[in-house]
């Protein structure tokens, strides 16, 4: 019965989004058609995430290491065990941003006007989608837009979820750019819902998000790729506390 009571909220959440999406849906559009709208297609992604998550009473609670100065471009990190992960994220960031996700998210129903526009996508099985996707990236960050990338490259298909080894694609991109990054570190939003919820369901909650300090990569060289790697790693797996 509780595996029940899951599985009904994480239908109604879903429901949530999608009814919300709906209703926002012009505004979205509209904002879609030009670049320099994005920013509010940003706005609209972030209340479209709090009021969806609310409304199936799901919180999202913030613990800022130092204050985030949202003036600066970054390359925002984040473990992912959840899509409110996602949520998470498109809460918290304050400047102009974009994801980095699978290709998949193009035919979404409430994901696909982002991954047309704002948003891109990237096939990881494929050597040369992801050198477009990081060349994109690459360009938006040089034009001020900072970039959502989950190192993991999925949410790991295990449960209860273990921090999965990282990709080297952001933290090259960092280095190259001297863009700094701000590891994220999200505990617990896997308990309130797991993937995408379908499997095991979700529940009301709080959501616990640690937002740790940039970490500077203007006296990094491509060498050092390896290095800041394995160091963002270990600064979420310490939060964690799993390695």
């Amino acid at each position: 019965m509780k595996l029940f009571l899951k599985r009904v909220h994480a239908y109604f959440y879903r429901f949530n989004v999608g009814f919300l999406y709906i209703l926002l849906w012009p505004f979205m559009y509209y904002s879609s058609r030009k670049a320099e709208r994005y920013p509010v297609m940003n706005k609209l992604r972030g209340f479209w995430g709090y009021w969806s998550s609310l409304f199936s009473g799901i919180r999202y609670e913030y613990e800022y290491e130092v204050p985030v100065d949202w003036s600066r471009t970054y390359i925002i990190c984040s473990n992912h065990t959840s899509n409110l992960d996602i949520t998470a994220v498109s809460i918290l960031a304050k400047n102009n941003y974009s994801f980095m996700g699978k290709e998949e998210l193009l035919k979404g129903f409430v994901t696909g006007l982002y991954f047309r526009t704002i948003d891109i996508p990237v096939n990881r099985e494929s050597k040369i989608s992801s050198f477009k996707a990081f060349k994109r990236a690459a360009e938006r960050l040089e034009n001020g837009q900072s970039m959502v990338i989950f190192p993991e490259g999925r949410i790991p298909p295990v449960y209860p979820p273990h921090l999965a080894a990282f990709k080297n694609g952001p933290f090259r991109l960092a280095i190259e750019l001297k863009i700094p990054i701000i590891p994220i570190t999200s505990p617990d939003t896997w308990e309130i819902m797991w993937d995408d919820g379908l499997k095991y369901g979700s529940k009301p909650g709080v959501c616990h998000i640690f937002v740790h300090k940039p970490v500077e990569t203007a006296d990094l060289s491509i060498e050092d790729t390896d290095m800041l790697r394995e160091k963002i790693r270990a600064i979420m797996a310490n939060k964690l506390g799993n390695a």
